[in-house]
């Protein structure tokens, strides 16, 4: 028998009778759906399937046909992480209906504002509600402001289910903690942050959870403050990685290298270890502007946040300027310059170029060198195209003025200066944008932020 809420009246007021939805999941008497089949979605919902029943929903077709077949569509799983496992890919809403458990992983971009795009949000939100029984439960992971799940989400819930909050269904927030590229700080190794709509909600939602979490839950006061927690962890980053930014523009005017003076400042004990470079991705680059949303809404000018958003979202100018300087300075006008860009994803060893900062400084070399090669090993020429507009190269050319590497793959981490000069000038301009290169290079001009 399905479990579901029983009403009963205590002294005039109206309580719930606990819905014991972990039993349900761990019996198999009711299934668990993730929703949004993401970098986020697809990890959980095969942790999920080693213990309960789950149903994988996510409206792209093609995506999901990868799935059907144990391929990552994000290139982060291999094979093995699908078998053995109890889920059913679907992109039919209707799939949906099997469920009792809901966990929502759909994106939450910015759009060419930096204003918060709930779409995604909504019409998850709208197709969980059509399936919404009374007794079941609703988690959110997708990263918001705090205060969206119940201003935005909820009213949702309610008008497409009929169904009362509270009362007839349960709600959570818990901000997901994945980080692409990581194989060793996996999802069931890092702490996870639950909350509940009431003590009931989040005593349910934190023992489902720690099914597949081994390093524990955080049982947060409210779902609020789960989610100012996530916004906050990526504005910390944030803004320490601004603050390294602005410094190696002042550094650079000086005349001395970041890195050393990182180093040099590092020896003390309580300094804190952060490093200039491209800030992009879908989390450090975009959840900032979430809470300057929320806080101009509720009448605070978030000064300091907003002005490290400015300077990082300025570093691929800066970088092609910086670059344009170094080629003059070489003897080479920029304009009839060849040059090498090697990576465009995000960040390193990932496939995943939404939002990447290195994408659009190749943008920005385009419009200010003769000659750009951009060369990447793990993205997709194609998405390169229809998001950036440019071709990738198969491979790398030779005879370059400058080359940039603006990803630190793992592939460009194994080159050293032969494989360098292989490829370009011997008096070329070599921008080791991480400098992970630093106090290697004799020949040719070496550049870092």
């Amino acid at each position: 028998m399905i479990p579901t809420f029983t009403n009963t009246k205590t002294s005039g007021t109206t309580t719930l009778q606990t819905l014991d939805i972990y039993n349900a999941l761990a019996k198999k008497e009711a299934k668990l759906a993730v929703v949004g089949l993401g970098y986020v979605g697809l990890p959980i919902a095969l942790e999920f399937a080693r213990h309960f029943s789950v149903v994988g929903f996510d409206i792209n077709a093609q995506r999901v046909g990868m799935m059907q077949r144990q391929e990552d569509p994000s290139g982060e799983l291999e094979a093995g992480h699908f078998t053995d496992k109890d889920i059913h890919f679907s992109f039919q809403p209707t799939a949906l209906d099997e469920a009792r458990f809901f966990v929502v992983a759909v994106p939450t971009p910015i759009d060419q504002f930096n204003q918060p795009n709930l779409n995604a949000l909504r019409g998850a939100t709208t197709s969980v509600a059509k399936a919404l029984k009374k007794g079941d439960y609703v988690v959110f992971e997708s990263t918001v402001y705090p205060g969206c799940t119940e201003e935005v989400c909820v009213p949702i819930l309610e008008k497409h289910s009929g169904l009362k909050f509270n009362v007839d269904f349960k709600v959570g927030y818990s901000p997901e903690r994945i980080n692409p590229g990581d194989k060793k700080n996996t999802i069931d190794k890092i702490v996870k942050i639950v909350s509940g709509s009431d003590e009931e909600s989040l005593k349910n939602i934190a023992q489902v959870y720690r099914t597949i979490i081994t390093a524990g839950v955080h049982e947060a006061p409210s779902m609020k403050v789960a989610e100012a927690a996530k916004i906050v962890e990526n504005t910390q980053r944030d803004v320490n990685i601004a603050l390294m930014n602005e410094l190696s523009q002042i550094f650079d005017k000086i005349g001395i290298n970041t890195y050393e003076v990182l180093e040099a400042a590092g020896t003390k004990w309580n300094f804190l270890n952060f490093y200039p470079g491209l800030v992009g991705g879908h989390c450090i680059g975009v959840d900032p502007y979430y809470l300057i949303q929320k806080a101009i809404r509720v009448g605070h000018n978030p000064i300091l946040i907003s002005a490290g958003r400015s300077v990082n979202d300025g570093m691929p100018n800066r970088a092609a300027r910086r670059l344009a300087a170094a080629l003059r300075q070489n003897g080479v006008d920029p304009r009839q310059a060849k040059v090498l860009m090697m990576g465009v994803t995000f960040k390193e060893n990932v496939t995943d170029i939404r939002n990447s900062k290195a994408g659009e400084l190749a943008q920005e070399l385009m419009a200010s060198c003769g000659q750009v090669d951009v060369v990447d090993p793990l993205a997709d020429a194609r998405e390169v195209k229809a998001e950036y507009g440019f071709q990738l190269c198969e491979q790398m050319g030779s005879q370059y003025d400058a080359v940039v590497m603006a990803v630190s793959h793992e592939e460009y981490q194994s080159m050293n200066e032969a494989d360098l000069l292989a490829i370009s000038k011997e008096k070329a301009v070599f921008f080791d944008i991480k400098g992970i290169q630093r106090g290697k290079i004799n020949t040719l001009s070496y550049l870092s932020l």
